[in-house]
Formats: C-alpha cells, sequence, structure tokens
C-alpha cells in the first residue's frame, strides 16, 4: 500500500494528538497510556469488538516481583527473566533483539502493577519450564478481561474508540507520517490526522498468505490463523513507509487444535468484573478439585489442541471422506493443511479412552489451568465428541463413506499400526474437527528502543510500532510473553508519544 500525502483540497479530517491503528492488547495500551498523559487519541479497529489475539489465547503473562510471587515467598530478578528468555529462544537465540528483551524483562513489574490497577485479576504464580522460577501467571476468569478493563479504562480517559473502522494507507507530508485514510463503517473514507504520532498496533500476520510467502514462510502460506483478523496491515503500511521485517520467516505453526464451539456456554458468557475474578481467584485457591474441575474445563476445553501423545499411543486421524491420509508420527498438523476441507478427526477405540481417562495421558492442557481428559471432552465439547459401537455406526453418525473408513481402519489394524495397540475394542470415538492453524508469527517491523518504525537504520518521523506488528526481532517464546510484549510496547509507546513535542513543517495545513 502507498503512503498517501496531505494536501489541499481534500476532505476535512479529525485531529488528534495520537493516531492508534488496532485495538488488540498493545493497541488499547498505547492509546490509554497516551491519553492518561494529557494527549488527544483517536483508535480506530477494524473488527466489531476490541481485544484482537488476546481474545483467543489463554490469558497468561510472566512478570517478576510481583504481589502474588512475594505472597508466595518467591524471590526473582529481572536479570534472572532474561536469561530465562534466552534459554527459551534456544537455537534461535543468536537471531534475538537483545536489546528489546531488556526492555521486556526490565518492565513487566510495572506491567503487572498497571493490569492490576485496572481491575484484571490473575491467579499464579506458575512454572513453565526452563524459568529457574514461578513467574507465570493466569488472568481469570477469561482472556476476555483484558479487553473489558481496558476498553473500558480507555473510556474513561476520553479516548475516542472507533470500531469497523478499517485503514487504508498512512497519510505523508514533507517526510513525516501525519495522518491515516480510513473507510467507516458506512464505506465512506476519511482522513484521520495526528498532530504527534501514528502508531500500528495491528497485530500479526498469520492470516495473510502474500506476507507470510514474501517474509519465508510460503510452507504455511495457505494454513489458516487462530486470529482470522491477523491480516498483516500494520506491516503493509510499515513497509510502504520504508520500514523492514525482522524474523520474518519465524512461524508458530501448523498447529492443530480442535475447532471452536458455535455458541458460547454460559460459563463463557460470565462477566469479567473484577469482583467475580476475585471469586473465582480465591475459589481455585480453597475448593477440592472435584467441585472446581467441572468450571474450569469449560474454558479449557474451548481454546486448545490436541497432546501429540494421543498419536503415540494409538490414535488416528480421518478426514472428511473417512480416509486416514497421514502418518500420525511425521508432522501430521502439516498434513492435515493439505486436506481439501482443511479438517480431521481423532479415531480411538474404548482401550484408548480408559487410557487417557486421568494422569499421565492427557487429551490436552493449558498451563498452569489443568489437564482436559476423555470424559472433559464428553461432557464440556459434546459437538466434538462422537461415539460409537462398531465402526461403520462411528461412520454414519459422522456422514463418512463406512466402506473407505472401515477400510482404512482394518489397514491401520493390520499393516500400518508398528508397535501401536490395534483400534479393535468397542467402543470406538471420534474428537474433532480438528483443524491446523498458524498460532502467531514472530516477525516484526524493524523499531527503536522507543518503538518508532525504522528504515535504513533511522527513525521515520511520526511513525510507530507496538505488539506483534511492532515486534522488531525480539524472540517471545515461553507462556505468557507475547501478552507481555503487547502490554509492555503499548503502554511505553503511548506515554513516549504523548511526551513528543509537535515537529510540525510550515506546510502542514491543519
Amino acid at each position: 500500500m502507498k503512503c498517501e500525502r496531505a494536501g489541499a483540497g481534500q476532505m476535512n479530517p479529525d485531529i488528534a494528538d495520537i493516531v492508534v491503528v488496532g485495538g488488540g492488547a498493545s493497541g488499547l495500551a498505547a492509546a490509554y497510556e497516551g491519553a492518561r498523559a494529557g494527549s488527544s487519541v483517536i483508535l480506530i479497529e477494524k473488527a466489531a469488538d476490541f481485544g484482537g489475539m488476546m481474545n483467543w489465547c489463554v490469558g497468561t503473562v510472566s512478570a517478576v516481583n510481583t504481589p502474588q510471587q512475594r505472597r508466595a515467598g518467591i524471590q526473582d530478578s529481572e536479570q534472572d527473566h532474561y536469561e530465562d528468555l534466552g534459554i527459551h529462544a534456544g537455537s534461535l537465540a543468536a537471531r534475538d533483539n537483545i536489546a528489546l528483551r531488556a526492555v521486556l524483562t526490565s518492565n513487566t513489574t510495572g506491567m503487572m502493577r498497571w493490569l492490576l490497577e485496572l481491575g484484571i485479576v490473575f491467579v499464579g504464580p506458575l512454572v513453565d519450564p526452563p524459568q529457574r522460577v514461578a513467574r507465570m501467571h493466569n488472568v481469570v476468569p477469561s482472556s476476555r478481561s483484558f479487553a473489558f478493563h481496558l476498553a473500558r479504562a480507555c473510556r474513561r480517559a476520553g479516548v475516542d474508540l472507533r470500531l469497523l473502522t478499517r485503514c487504508d494507507s498512512l497519510i505523508k507530508t514533507h517526510g513525516r507520517i501525519v495522518g491515516i485514510k480510513v473507510q467507516r463503517p458506512d464505506a465512506t473514507t476519511q482522513q484521520l490526522m495526528a498532530r504527534q504520532a501514528v502508531i500500528l498496533a495491528t497485530g500479526d500476520y498469520s492470516n495473510a498468505p502474500d506476507l507470510k510467502t514474501m517474509f519465508g514462510a510460503a510452507s504455511v502460506a495457505e494454513v489458516n490463523a487462530v486470529a482470522p483478523t491477523s491480516t498483516g496491515d500494520g506491516y503493509r503500511f510499515g513497509i510502504s513507509a520504508g520500514g523492514s521485517v525482522a524474523n520474518g520467516d519465524i512461524v508458530r505453526g501448523p498447529i492443530m487444535r480442535f475447532v471452536p464451539p458455535a455458541q458460547s456456554n454460559w460459563i463463557q458468557r460470565i462477566p469479567p468484573y473484577r469482583a467475580i475474578g476475585i471469586v473465582i481467584a480465591w475459589a481455585m485457591g480453597v475448593l477440592p478439585q472435584r467441585i472446581l474441575r467441572p468450571f474450569l474445563m469449560k474454558f479449557l476445553t474451548t481454546v486448545l489442541g490436541p497432546s501429540p501423545a494421543l498419536f503415540t499411543e494409538g490414535a488416528i486421524l480421518i478426514n472428511d471422506g473417512g480416509e486416514r491420509f497421514s502418518d500420525e508420527h511425521s508432522a501430521p498438523a502439516s498434513a492435515l493443511a493439505l486436506q481439501k476441507s482443511g479438517r480431521a478427526y481423532i479415531v480411538f477405540d474404548q482401550t484408548f479412552a480408559d487410557k487417557f481417562a486421568g494422569w499421565p495421558n492427557f487429551v490436552s492442557t493449558a498451563p498452569g489451568i489443568g489437564y482436559a481428559y476423555i470424559d472433559d471432552y464428553r461432557r464440556c465439547r459434546p459437538d466434538i465428541f462422537a461415539m460409537a459401537k462398531t465402526p461403520a455406526e462411528l461412520a454414519a453418525k459422522l456422514k463418512w463413506p463406512a466402506d473407505k473408513f472401515v477400510a482404512a481402519l482394518n489397514h491401520y489394524n493390520d499393516a500400518e499400526r508398528g508397535v501401536r495397540p490395534p483400534i479393535v475394542s468397542p467402543n470406538f470415538f471420534a474428537l474433532g474437527p480438528v483443524k491446523s492453524y498458524v498460532v502467531f508469527t514472530e516477525g516484526g517491523l524493524r523499531i527503536s528502543e522507543n518503538f518508532e518504525v525504522l528504515a535504513d537504520g533511522h527513525p521515520i518521523p511520526g511513525l510507530f510500532a507496538v505488539g506483534a506488528v511492532g515486534q522488531g526481532g525480539v524472540l517471545l517464546e515461553g507462556h505468557g510473553h507475547h501478552l507481555d510484549w503487547a502490554f509492555i510496547s503499548g503502554r511505553l509507546a503511548g506515554a513516549r508519544c504523548a511526551a513528543l513535542r509537535r515537529e510540525w513543517n510550515s506546510t502542514a495545513s491543519f
């Protein structure tokens, strides 16, 4: 996309000190901090609601020196966290932006204090190996709490929030980004001008086939993203202004997940008020698991995927045509992504179901929350659970050609299962559909430590990037670090932009 240039005769724009593009974690954080520091702020979001990718996550952050750690008697430090992030990066550590890693790890304490002040409630801390101490914190009642409290804080601070408003291009005058051109909900266009800065907070490019190909991840170009709105808009804007992307080939996927339920259950619809979060956090600390577990499973089984151990222990994948299409030991998620419908089912028998009824054989896990077994999916996700007395009956329930499924099952049992147990013991089960997704991408526009987008190493005047689009090469392996970066980069960039003096050249006309 090309940058638009401001000029005489164009429509009268709306004007603010700061214009934020994107209403996820980083965008809401930037808008709130900018407004709290005294700047006027307009935030646009192309979707019908706020939250972006954080609405699809379990909801963990990793932080040091938190109230929760102190209550648990845990000694922790920014330096330990910094070193542990390097261990998380593993073989990719040489590609990490260690300056931005230091920005992250030196700001998690303040981030957690800020989130708590907003009314967000956490349980924990919990261990996330290889981190040396427990520093992972889980939001309650759900990840929806983040967007709820951040959007409310933005409204109270006077941020002009505009949903269903899409950014089409940046506006540039005399070498400076001075605003954006947008498409409003009624499909008309409008210019929003920024006296101080435009902040890109548009999420990653996990649902942008062209960008995945461009940045070196062509093998997953056509794999759907967990967050369908992650179409890489901010990368296009940044590149059009002269920016470039670091670590664009690092993509988390394809990864199998169960399809989300068509409708939310009553537990998922619990309002994320602070008082409710406090009650749930208290209950998680004192109630026995037999009472608490059914409640937690309603959340747990809506967002997760199957453990690889299912296939090691004898489950197989069957597509919509009743055919087995993959050696489940060899990149089954990649094979699933190539299926015509993009969907498959995990098939097993009663012997297998009995084995995966309890620890240590679980279907899914969420860090720090719990493990889900076969009966949890039977109770909490009946929409993806099928059981029958015979293979033919199972095929009929799932509308597979019975002859193809029975033939595939017999061929597996007789010729291809190797050391795995046969699937012969009534009853017969299927969990699914499962689909392969790209969960997130690690590439981000190259930025300064002040979150300015860089072109050939120099800041592009007036243009900042935060969150995934402003990841700048920092690697965020380990649970909670992507949300950490979103909140921290958004907070710091919003405050930084609010502190800028107006630097307009005499030709600026607004």
